[in-house]
């Protein structure tokens, strides 16, 4: 029999909160508490490499295609920093996450398929040729 996690997991959220909020600690289902409990900093990560790999694709773009640089681009990246920037300040430990170089460079690969998807070109570098702290950077603007 399916349990209410399998069935309906925000039905099981609601119950499992009251659970915790009436301390009935032997009614919790611990095992997928747990599982939820990682999967929201796994979300967290996600929603950070997303950002970067948005900001990283628009920097290529801005330095591959001057003749096409936008108050629009422009935009998106002063914007993604910023959301950057708040989500730091706001979750610390995400700053060790940026300081992974395997993270990096798959987040540098995420940016290539949007900065292909977004120009046709084939030009951009297949490795990072930049730091997170020149990504992260508000004064930094490829030439």
């Amino acid at each position: 029999m399916a349990s209410l996690y399998d069935m309906d997991v925000l039905a099981w959220s609601i119950e499992q909160a009251a659970l915790l909020r009436e301390r009935r600690w032997f009614a919790l289902d611990i095992e997928n508490l747990a599982e939820e409990i990682e999967e929201v900093g796994n979300n967290v990560r996600r929603e950070l490499g997303s950002r970067m790999a948005v900001l990283i694709a628009h920097l290529l773009k801005w330095q591959l295609q001057p003749q096409l640089r936008s108050k629009s681009w422009r935009a998106t990246i002063d914007v993604q920093r910023e959301s950057i920037a708040i989500k730091l300040a706001k979750v610390p430990s995400l700053k060790h996450t940026l300081a992974d170089d395997a993270w990096f460079v798959e987040i540098w690969n995420d940016a290539l398929v949007i900065a292909f998807n977004d120009t046709g070109l084939h030009q951009f570098p297949r490795t990072p040729v930049w730091t997170t702290a020149q990504v992260l950077d508000s004064t930094f603007f490829p030439a």
